[in-house]
């Protein structure tokens, strides 16, 4: 019975090719890794040939799994997630079903964090709300960094868990929820891009009173980017001006995502006392010191009894839109039930093609469980989201991954901390499940390491467990990788990508103000860029300095602040030093002789010649050239090659202000040698020097780099943008002006931009973005070349005094 039964898990397996039904689709993963190694079958694995066969006489469970496995490696696009489900072990089922893996992301200050303390103590994991800015020197659970506490914000994204139980038809379920708390700042916004990476679903947080925001928007394209399903809770409903259907109408237009209100408020700003459900028609009230009793009630307060029937006429119809079964029913002109209403819910959230909406006030300790209720209700549990990897045997197709314990483990190594028992490496498992003791193989580094400890992370405190299954989120100490590694058991050629990391917008030149701190100055550097993919550490080539460059100011001002605090080192930042060039503008004559008589053999060389500019090309000023036109042998060939030495040495420091030079031709067409006083090196000096004298005479100038600038913003901005770059001198180029945005294209003196980013944010409530690359070089403004000339000779005066 056992073998027909797994033959016919099999049959149906192989039966969905060809009938992708519209679920969830997460293409999300590119391949990053090492290269491919040769064609192997589905299941490749270790053994002969590198190949492993799946063997036919397993029991049921194993022959479902394997069945699937192979279609999900042999064509992952005609394999459902219904397939995957369908063949899923009962007790396997019920425990997915049971898992949501959540992040909240919102707009800076929408009340984030003191959302995820009202969920902690709802479901028990703490045992009392403590607020965000530590007021009572305690701070909020999930704000654990000293820093965080001072400033009232999240810095680091920080995962935990809970248990929720909800009451369904009478009986108790216990749902197991990994959340993980994001920052707000868009400085802050790779730990978004993480954590929406590995999660299979959202609460994205507004404000009653602000709506939809700047950082809203970036968040939504953040869950865009991932596929991540999401439902809306409308925070700070106790606020005076809060009005939830303002923020309703943003979601459907700003978003462009079909939004409807799951509830209505009874009352408003500080007589908020409640909601009412709009599936069920029963109204909600929190009671208990802090909230924490739920009373429901038949009766809707006639106040709201009208708003709560038209808001539900105006779901069903917004539901009829994105789902087919409520289409009917809406069309036949009946109405559906709860069930029928929360099913279509479901699946057109899961399908990304709707948000429902909740309301409430987290500060408030108001309907907080509700939109855990519709966390479980809602949003999907990790069978239901598809995951693909990458093949690295079979030219990196595409292969589904399966969330199935009994299958070969694939994880992902998510966000990497620095802890006091050595690296944390936060892990989301795919597929197979996660032992203490096992071994895993890093896909890039194809190396072999052993998982001694799994935690599971509560904020900064940890649990130890034995095991963790598919679906869920560890974090493992010991294993030595970097943000976005993928491990197997060794058995799969699998490969996941890394998350999207956004460039650097804003550089600072910084060092130790003492130099026995230099030891711990580099370890928290390289420190900071293992956990952070987006704070980036170079040493200019030319001015020696150390560079760092991160997503603004705050980013940077937060690290140097943490630099101080846990690694005791005091720095000094600056404006990193502009790459300038210098170049001459007009023709010049030399004739130069360096004698020297010392005793015994001296110098002796003489140049005769010429330097005149170079004309810029269509890409700007080109390298400086050497030419020889000597005849009659005046001067000998290997005299020549140390005069071309000499003229490309005095080019990589230029006599203006010790910068490269460009756009300058030095043509050597006459001199004169001594019997025994010549040497290579007099003739290298002599050009040097004749370089020298002749540049100052040409009417040099001072090159400054330009930057290919490209702002984005609302068309409303429009004007302040352009007063801005005004200010710069900037060369408007082009400008672009869509339904909503503009996008500007312009040539910006780099000198110019420094502190930009800051003021953009000022111009535009934080909704502009802007993006820097090099152009080419153009000559200084006269005022700035004077400042720059004086500076490098006070420079050179000190130097001589010393």
């Amino acid at each position: 019975m056992r073998v027909h039964r797994a033959v016919r898990a099999a049959a149906s397996a192989e039966a969905s090719i060809g009938s992708v039904r519209s679920c969830a689709s997460r293409p999300r993963f590119l391949c990053l890794n090492a290269a491919t190694r040769g064609a192997a079958t589905p299941a490749a694995g270790r053994g002969q040939g590198a190949q492993r066969y799946f063997s036919e006489s397993r029991n049921l469970r194993a022959g479902a799994a394997e069945a699937v496995l192979k279609q999900a490696a042999a064509d992952p696009s005609a394999l459902s997630q219904e397939t995957i489900i369908d063949n899923l072990d009962e007790v396997e089922k019920g425990r997915l079903a049971r898992i949501r893996n959540i992040g909240i992301a919102a707009h800076i200050d929408s009340g984030k964090t003191t959302a995820t303390e009202r969920v902690l103590f709802y479901t028990g994991r703490i045992n009392a709300i403590h607020e965000v800015r530590g007021k009572d020197a305690v701070g909020a659970k999930m704000d654990s960094m000293e820093l965080e506490r001072e400033k009232g914000i999240t810095i680091q994204s920080a995962a935990t868990f809970c248990d929720w139980v909800k009451k369904e038809d009478g009986k108790e379920e216990k749902y197991h929820i990994n959340l993980i708390d994001t920052p707000g700042h868009i400085d802050f916004t790779i730990e978004v891009e993480r954590a929406l990476r590995v999660l299979d679903g959202a609460v994205m947080i507004l404000c009653a009173v602000s709506g939809v925001q700047s950082q809203t928007i970036t968040v939504d394209r953040q869950m865009r980017r991932y596929n991540v399903p999401r439902i809306s809770f409308i925070n700070k409903m106790d606020r005076m001006g809060a009005n939830p259907f303002k923020a309703v109408d943003q979601i459907n237009q700003k978003l462009r995502i079909p939004a409807a209100a799951l509830q209505v408020p009874i009352g408003s700003e500080d007589s908020f006392m409640g909601v009412v459900d709009l599936i069920r028609m029963k109204a909600i009230y929190n009671d208990g010191p802090r909230g924490e009793v739920i009373r429901e009630t038949d009766e809707i307060p006639e106040s709201v009894q009208k708003l709560a029937e038209e808001r539900r006429k105006m779901l069903i119809e917004t539901l009829a839109d994105v789902d087919d079964e409520i289409a009917e029913i809406f069309l036949e002109e009946r109405t559906p039930t709860p069930e029928q209403m929360k099913a279509a819910i479901r699946r057109a959230t899961i399908a990304l093609k709707f948000t429902p909406v909740l309301m409430g006030s987290a500060l408030a300790d108001k309907s907080v469980q509700p939109m855990l209720d519709a966390v479980c209700d809602y949003l999907p549990n990790p069978a239901e989201v598809e995951n693909l990897a990458l093949d690295k045997r079979r030219d990196e197709a595409s292969v589904k991954l399966v969330s199935y314990n009994s299958l070969p483990f694939v994880g992902l190594a998510f966000k990497l901390e620095e802890s006091n028992y050595g690296q944390l490496t936060y892990i989301r498992v795919y597929q197979g499940s996660l032992k203490k003791g096992m071994n895993v193989f890093n896909a890039r580094t194809d190396k072999r390491v052993k998982v001694p400890r799994i935690v599971r992370m509560h904020s900064n405190e940890m649990e130890e467990v034995p095991e963790i299954g598919a679906g869920e989120i560890c974090a493992v100490f010991g294993v030595d990788c970097a943000s976005g590694d993928t491990f197997t058991d060794g058995t799969l050629p699998y490969s996941m990508s890394s998350m999207f990391v956004p460039d650097p917008v804003i550089s600072l030149s910084i060092k130790p103000k003492m130099t026995k701190d230099t030891g711990n100055f580099s370890k928290a550097m390289n420190r900071f860029q293992r956990e952070d993919p987006t704070f980036r550490v170079h040493v200019d080539a030319e001015s020696q300095e150390t560079i760092i460059s991160g997503m603004g100011e705050l980013h940077l001002d937060i690290y140097v602040e943490r630099m101080r605090r846990e690694y005791k080192v005091e720095v000094e930042t600056g404006q990193p030093q502009v790459a300038y060039r210098e170049t001459i503008t007009q023709h010049t004559t030399f004739d130069h002789t360096l004698k020297k008589q010392t005793g015994g053999a001296g110098d002796y060389a003489r140049v005769v010649g010429f330097m005149e500019p170079i004309e810029p090309g269509p890409t700007g000023y080109g390298p400086s050239k050497f030419r020889q036109e000597v005849t009659g042998g005046s001067i000998s060939e290997k005299f020549l090659f140390a005069c071309e030495k000499g003229f490309l040495a005095s080019c990589e420091k230029g006599p203006l202000i010790g910068h490269p030079v460009l756009g300058t031709s030095m043509i050597v067409n006459d001199g004169a040698t001594h019997m025994t006083d010549s040497s290579e090196m007099a003739f290298k000096n002599a050009t040097q020097q004749a370089f020298r004298k002749a540049f100052k005479e040409a009417k040099p100038q001072v090159l400054e780099p330009l930057m290919k600038t490209t702002i984005t913003a609302p068309n409303e901005f429009q004007g302040n943008i352009v007063g801005l770059l005004n200010k710069r001198n900037a060369i408007i180029n082009e400008t672009e002006i869509g339904p909503e945005d503009f996008t500007l294209l312009a040539d910006c003196s780099l000198n110019a931009m420094f502190g930009f980013s800051s003021q953009l944010r000022a111009a535009t409530q934080g909704k502009g973005e802007f993006g820097m690359e090099f152009s080419h070089y153009a000559p200084a403004p006269g005022q700035l070349q004077k400042e720059l000339i004086a500076k490098h000779e006070k420079m050179q005066a000190d130097r001589h005094k010393k």
